[in-house]
């Protein structure tokens, strides 16, 4: 309760499971667009703020609790990069096959030239 400002059924349910799904989104959109992905901090921050909010307004959580708003941060910005990964290496290897093949879900090797 201390580390996540929340019961472990809220923090399941909300921040892993909720808005985990958002920051997966939210990284699969920035992808998508071909944007950088130091966007992706920026967005996971919004949703952690977010999560700290509906678990405030929902659960009775506290709003202010700035470990519970870190790991929430850490959490999303993992899905959200990981998203972002899986969506610019589809993206790559889809767009350019001549020159990138798929080596793996999230990694991909230069082909040569001949």
């Amino acid at each position: 309760m201390d580390l996540l400002g929340s019961s472990v059924p809220v923090f399941i349910g909300l921040t892993l499971i909720l808005m985990g799904a958002a920051a997966f989104m939210a990284g699969r959109s920035i992808a998508y667009q071909w944007r950088p992905f130091w966007l992706v901090a920026p967005a996971a921050f919004g949703l952690a703020l977010a999560d700290r909010f509906l678990t405030y307004a929902l659960f009775n959580g506290p709003l202010l609790h700035p470990p519970g708003l870190l790991l929430q941060f850490v959490i999303l910005l993992l899905f959200a990069a990981l998203g972002w990964r899986l969506t610019r290496v589809a993206k790559l290897c889809g767009q350019y096959p001549w020159r990138y093949a798929r080596s793996g879900p999230w990694s991909y090797q230069r082909l040569q030239d001949d």
